[in-house]
């Protein structure tokens, strides 16, 4: 089995992405399901952080959609409401917390995902509530933000256990940054260049369909995570976007959306035959062969 990384392929593939995506939007979608805020909340807000950072770290193995409606309808119920404030929750029983995560299927894992959005406790007890100040407590560097997310803890039950259990992950925390940065609107992040893509089902099977990956593979589909990072670090070089250079979190966005939109819903997974390839943005860089995802393996023959 061998992979291939084709730089220049995805060179060619990020511009025209991000640049249809910025315009049109890419098979005609334009919005992200993290876009839309809950009621009466300004974006940038310390709620519309809180949204964001809770909501984004049980955005695991789910439809994306469906979690940040649930999300939303949470946070405007009044009765679910407190799960959006940290110092409300931690002075909730987590058994209560764990039922008013599920009145609006906010969890799809009920105790998994309420230990997982207790997070909410540890900013409340080392920030304040308010999560800037842990960005700020790391000067606002990507690399250090993401270094703590994944190595600081703290005694639970006489035992240590991660500060942040998800956001810590290799695509959560990525992507947690790129809403800070998309949607939050918070603009002193540094070194965001040196972030990974966020890679998921729909960034792997874009990334595959398109050849910037491609070659000859059979097994668990995270084992082509590193090479898609790779890819994408090394494909957005020498672009630029609104006056500054592009960055592999530029083309998460887009990416997501030809696969969520086009190539999981329209494109033969044996053959690679499309059926919306006349309307489709990235038409010239769809590749013929096999890219079947089932189950988290992956069956690639490009």
């Amino acid at each position: 089995m061998s992979v291939i990384i084709d730089n220049e392929r995805g060179n060619g593939l990020a511009k025209l992405l991000y640049d249809c995506f910025s315009a049109n939007g890419i098979l005609g979608v334009t919005y992200m399901p993290e876009d839309i805020a809950p009621k009466n909340v300004e974006k940038g807000s310390l709620d519309h952080l809180l949204f964001i950072t809770f909501t984004v770290s049980i955005d695991y193995q789910r439809d994306a959609t469906s979690l940040w409606e649930s999300s939303r309808r949470s946070f405007d119920d009044p009765e679910t409401r407190y799960l959006f404030a940290p110092k409300s929750l931690r002075e909730t029983p987590f058994e209560k917390i764990v039922k008013d995560m599920r009145k609006y299927r906010l969890s799809q894992k009920p105790l998994r995902d309420a230990d997982i959005w207790r997070i909410g406790i540890t900013f409340f007890k080392k920030w304040g509530g308010d999560p800037r100040n842990f960005l700020e407590h790391c000067n606002w560097d990507s690399r250090i933000i993401l270094k703590r997310l994944r190595t600081e803890t703290h005694l639970q039950n006489g035992k240590l256990v991660p500060d942040y259990p998800n956001l810590r992950g290799a695509k959560i925390g990525p992507l947690w940054l790129r809403m800070l940065r998309d949607n939050v609107g918070i603009n002193l992040l540094k070194n965001l260049e040196q972030v990974p893509i966020p890679v998921d089902i729909h960034v792997a099977r874009a990334t595959l369909t398109t050849g910037v990956v491609g070659g000859q593979f059979s097994g668990r589909l995270e084992e082509l995570f590193e090479d898609i990072r790779e890819a994408w670090s090394e494909s957005v070089k020498g672009l630029s976007v609104k006056d500054r250079p592009m960055i592999a979190l530029d083309v998460d966005e887009p990416l997501w959306h030809l696969s969520r939109y086009g190539c999981s819903k329209y494109r033969d997974k044996i053959t690679g035959d499309c059926t919306v390839s006349d309307r489709c943005e990235a038409r010239e860089f769809c590749i013929k062969g096999k890219v079947k995802i089932e189950n988290s393996l992956v069956e690639l023959a490009t």
